[in-house]
């Protein structure tokens, strides 16, 4: 959503911190909240005030009307503010069809004046510009302020002026305040635009001799421009409707909507319900309430939400299981019903999300079979048969009763069923599985291009036109009849690889010549070519970093779908209408500021531009161009038979119902000719009457079919071109959200302009109006079928239209990484992985997620043995492990590797070069000697030779004892690091007896030269294998292939790195120059042949 009410108390802080206003404003930030809670004496030390003034107290829980309904305390001392609130604090009362507890009220200031000096001052956003109301008398008694009150249109990009106000507002004001509330107006007009608001009212507004007195005020922000808002906003809460609780869960839920990309919206309206729901996509939760209080169940409707925009398993597990654990706190007599219901999903994997779902149903099984919880399945689109499938088996396993259905089912029939009203089937459709629409029914490879991409009802050359050339910058906004055709080609900002390759499928399964996506705009890397499949080919498309190179090379570019993010659409939007070439803008994003919206619908209209969306999927024109994921995969295309056009079009406001719509079309009718969604924002870039009424100029249309909405006018609009014969082709239309009117309290459902302002925009008084002025208007949702079928029949019967015969399409080869995911190939994987995967939701280390990886606190020890031994070791050997790396993180700059290192460093080389240089030089000789030892030690020990053996043979065989002998420390200057690993290793080691063996070849090597002593190395090597052999983690088998593997010699690898990369940051933090090596420390010597 992105109107949202503000409280009072909120709206008043912006206006006293942020208003900038010659006008003298009175009383800033001086008001006090109580609640339930608030300890009196407190509220009077921080408001000293409150003990001084005469005091005004009310509820501030956005309630209209306050005076009216005597929920206003005036002119009280504290103790009567105490005493006013003491009926109503925490009471019950009625406001409209609203009962909620009063439970949050405003103190402020009582300011003493006169009726005259009262007045009326509002501002409100309308697609054309921001509309100031004022009236010359204000206060409870304003009465119809629409009809009385002075009116100014500040249009969209333009400027409030003092003579403007005065000359349209301020007419029958006296003359000593004229210019008082002027300078406030437009400072109240300044700070609404700036901070983004979309309405303010304050009734009434004093004007006195000592200031202004800002008195009682209501206001909603655009929530949408909170990255644009956030340092003045700071942290804004949103209160409910009055009526309407607070839960935590739907907090819960707001705040991971906040931190994904996807959509999760929650609304609770009776938790003690017994019909839930959990609907993918903003339209369809919608149509599914509208069904259940039509059938009957408003009272047992338990919530209103949506999950949409692809979110992944864990959001929708954590959004699933906040459902099943609200719906399974309180038992009902009757038991209860989940409704898991959607339209037909454009580019959603369904089976992915519904992974999610299960796991939460697994979850909570034995309270929902507590419950008598039974569930209904209703969902279509990319791999549904695989997401119902799992579904079903769930409920096998479980014995909950779960009843699934796909598309071969009218999207709200489980309604019907779930509420008892119609029979649930046995046993439903089994739908074909999404890979058989990809094999050609009849044999052949392809097939003639005219038989299959002429019109059934239209000749071909109409359907080719090319669409009508732009007006000049300044002459009347004249639009082209048709959008698209057989030829468009399009530009796509941003690097949506997959929405582009279902483009060009599309493109092929239409024999279009050649691919629709003539370039991608990408700004985030250098011109390249991008390499995508044309049929069976692999083709390269140019990405270009700036768009006026791909306008310039390629001029042939009409239309651009824009997939920016919504901080970057306004601005790439506004770049893209710089060049005449584009004709029509699809703008996917959700989530643009109505503000910026309003201004991108300026410019299109002044440049002749068409813009679909924001919040939108885009449109598809069978047989001839589609917008990104418009349509869904390629099978929904194949058996939506979108890849040839049919007689109908459609314009929704829905992305998700859209789809669902082009099902409905093509079972009913020979098909769509073109369909659109506009978007769900309360300013589309183009509205319903901008389509339909190119339909009605389009030969080969010959019904319209509109999908419309609560929230907005726009319905009026075809109501008043069918009576004037402006329409004259049938239409058939059904307004979603017909359930608002039965709710005791506002619901803001899920697209941003799906709320009524006035009860002109109920989706009920727009059914009736569409009814009287001629259009077909079902009675239900439920029945749009049926009045679509109703209206083809009676055309085709008058012979208007004239079906033509099916012919399959070209076969298409499916994508391996969708086939791969579908479970319908396999193919030996490159190479395998055991120690991490980081595909899921959380990463796993061995099999261990992240989260318990920190919470068990096993430290750097314990990752590096879940990574590199693929256990959780015991504390000790994580303990023992960090102590390793501590011990070998340096040993100074002389050592070999330290050495390169710094050279490195010196020869101006980067932190990895130098790190690498270093490494290099570890081997048997340098700090290599881990392995070694070990394998040595290990040998000796497990074939049974006496210590005094061991050493003989290797003296024997001429090989030195690895781990055995130190350049510097000695028997008689221990090693330190040895002595403390050492101590450890006998305090907490359950045996050591290969390290008892190695400190007796320690005694025997020591007492022929004290320096041959176990050094560093070689303890670590030993004592690694004594804790691989008896930590109870390992077999021996195990134990002994980490050793020959070479796993030890990566603790001094590691520990090194770290001295390594301190030399490194030690030689640049001293910036040394090139080292050159010293004359004086080089033996120059001649050839051995010369010098003798």
């Amino acid at each position: 959503m992105s109107a949202k009410a503000i409280s009072e108390q909120t709206g008043k802080e912006f206006l006293y911190k942020h208003i900038c206003t010659s006008a003298a404003v009175q009383n800033r930030f001086r008001y006090a909240n109580v609640t339930a809670q608030t300890d009196f004496d407190q509220l009077a030390q921080e408001h000293p005030w409150l003990l001084t003034e005469r005091l005004v107290v009310k509820p501030d829980q956005l309630i209209k009307r306050r005076g009216k309904l005597g929920l206003v305390g005036v002119n009280l001392d504290l103790n009567g503010v105490r005493d006013w609130l003491k009926p109503r604090l925490m009471r019950e009362t009625t406001v409209g069809k609203a009962k909620g507890i009063l439970k949050n009220f405003l103190i402020e200031p009582f300011v003493a004046h006169k009726q005259e000096e009262e007045f009326y001052v509002c501002i409100y956003a309308t697609r054309e510009g921001d509309y100031v109301l004022f009236h010359h008398e204000g206060g409870v008694d304003v009465g119809d302020v629409d009809a009385k009150a002075k009116k100014l249109l500040v249009g969209v990009d333009e400027k409030i002026s003092e003579e403007c106000v005065k000359k349209e507002l301020l007419t029958h004001v006296p003359n000593e305040k004229r210019a008082v509330l002027s300078s406030f107006i437009i400072g109240l007009f300044n700070l609404y635009e700036d901070l983004f608001f979309t309405y303010l009212e304050i009734n009434p507004l004093v004007v006195t001799k000592d200031g202004v007195f800002v008195l009682d005020m209501a206001a909603k922000i655009d929530a949408t421009a909170d990255y644009i808002c956030k340092a003045k906003w700071g942290d804004v809460e949103f209160p409910p409707p009055f009526g309407r609780e607070a839960y935590p869960e739907e907090a819960y839920i707001a705040d991971l909507d906040a931190k994904s990309g996807a959509s999760l919206k929650l609304t609770l309206l009776n938790p003690r319900g017994r019909i839930w729901t959990m609907v993918a996509g903003g339209g369809a939760s919608v149509v599914y309430s509208d069904t259940i209080c039509d059938l009957g169940g408003v009272d047992e409707l338990a919530n209103y939400g949506e999950y949409s925009g692809a979110p992944s398993e864990q959001q929708t597990y954590d959004y699933a299981k906040t459902i099943l654990s609200l719906m399974t706190r309180e038992k009902h007599q009757d038991g209860k019903v989940l409704i898991i219901g959607g339209s037909i999903a454009n580019f959603t994997n369904v089976a992915a999300t519904f992974k999610g779902i299960v796991r939460a149903i697994k979850d909570y099984q034995e309270p929902l079979k507590e419950h008598e919880v039974t569930i209904f399945v209703r969902r279509g689109g990319p791999n549904y048969q695989e997401g119902l499938r799992v579904m079903g088996e769930v409920g096998k396993t479980t014995g909950i009763p779960i009843h699934v259905f796909g598309t071969e089912t009218h999207m709200t029939a489980i309604v019907g069923m779930a509420l008892g009203h119609r029979p649930i089937p046995n046993q439903p459709p089994v739908a074909a599985h999404t890979a058989n629409f990809l094999l050609n029914s009849s044999g052949s490879t392809s097939t003639p291009t005219s038989s299959r991409t002429s019109s059934f009802s239209e000749n071909r050359a109409r359907a080719d036109a090319s669409p009508a050339e732009k007006v000049k910058a300044g002459a009347a906004a004249a639009r082209a009849t048709s959008l698209f055709s057989k030829s468009t080609k399009s530009l796509v900002w941003g690097m949506q690889t997959r929405a582009v390759q279902g483009m060009l499928d599309f493109d092929y399964v239409c024999s279009r010549e050649e691919p629709s996506v003539a370039a991608l705009v990408y700004p985030f890397t250098g011109d390249h070519k991008q390499k995508f499949y044309w049929g069976h080919k692999e083709i390269l498309i140019p990405v270009y970093k700036n768009m006026g190179d791909a306008m310039k090379k390629h001029p042939e570019v009409d239309v651009l779908i824009s997939f920016a993010s919504l901080r970057s659409a306004f601005d790439s939007t506004m770049e893209t209408m710089q060049y005449p070439q584009i004709h029509t803008i699809a703008i996917i994003a959700e989530g643009i500021p109505e503000a910026h919206t309003r201004k991108i619908i300026k410019a299109a209209d002044e440049k002749g531009v068409t813009i679909i969306g924001p919040a939108t999927v885009g449109g598809i024109k069978p047989g001839c161009f589609k917008i990104g994921n418009t349509g869904g995969m390629l099978d929904n295309i194949l058996a939506s038979k979108l890849y040839r056009p049919g007689s109908v079009a459609y314009v929704s406001r829905s992305g998700g119902m859209s789809n669902e719509l082009n099902n409905i079309i093509s079972r009913t009718t020979d098909g769509v000719f073109e369909g659109v969604a506009i978007g769900g924002d309360r300013y589309p870039g183009s509205v319903f009457t901008d389509h339909v009424l190119r339909y009605q100029d389009t030969p080969g249309v010959k019904m319209i079919v509109v999908l419309g909405e609560i929230g907005g006018t726009e319905e009026y609009k075809i109501c008043q071109a069918i009576k004037q014969g402006r329409i004259t082709k049938p239409v058939v239309c059904w307004c979603i959200g017909t359930c608002a009117t039965m709710f005791s309290s506002e619901v803001q459902f899920g697209h941003a302009g799906a709320c009524a302002n006035q009860a002109s925009e109920t989706a009920v008084a727009k059914n009736k109006a569409l009814k009287d002025a001629g259009a077909f208007v079902p009675r239900s949702f439920d029945e749009l079928g049926d009045a679509i079928i109703s209206v083809y029949d009676d055309l085709v019967a008058k012979g208007v239209i004239q079906p033509a015969e099916e012919v399959p399409p070209p076969t298409v080869p499916m994508d391996y990484s969708w086939a791969r995911e579908l479970g319908m190939i396999r193919k030996p994987a490159s190479f395998m992985t055991s120690i991490c995967d980081e595909r899921g939701q959380e990463l796993l280390y061995a099999g261990m997620p992240i989260t318990e990886v920190f919470k068990s606190e096993i430290g750097l020890g314990g990752t590096l043995g879940l990574l590199w031994f693929q256990r959780r070791l015991p504390r000790y050997a994580c303990q023992f492990i960090e102590m390793c790396l501590m011990v070998t993180a340096d040993h100074g700059p002389a050592v070999s590797g330290a050495h390169n290192t710094i050279v490195c460093a010196r020869a101006g080389k980067d932190l990895i070069s130098s790190l690498t240089s270093g490494l290099l030089t570890i081997g048997d000789r340098f700090g290599g000697a881990l392995d070694a030892a070990a394998k040595q030690f290990s040998k000796a020990f497990d074939s049974g030779m006496l210590p005094m053996e061991f050493v003989n043979k290797m003296k024997k065989d001429g090989k030195l004892i690895m781990g055995i002998g130190h350049r510097v420390k000695s028997i008689n200057n221990p090693d330190m690091r040895v002595q403390i690993l050492k101590d450890f290793v006998k305090q907490h080691f359950p045996s050591t007896q290969l390290l008892d063996y190695a400190l007796d070849v320690e005694k025997i090597t020591t007492s022929k030269k004290p320096n041959l002593i176990l050094n560093v190395d070689g303890f670590i090597g030993v004592a690694f294998v004594d804790l691989l052999r008896t930590c109870g983690g390992f077999t021996r088998d195990e134990a002994d292939e980490f050793v020959e593997i070479g796993a030890l010699n990566g603790i001094f690898v590691l520990g090194r790195s770290m001295g390594f990369i301190g030399h490194y940051l030690d030689q640049k933090r001293l910036k040394q120059g090139l080292y050159r090596h010293p004359w004086d420390d080089i033996s120059y010597v001649l050839p051995e042949h010369m010098s003798m």
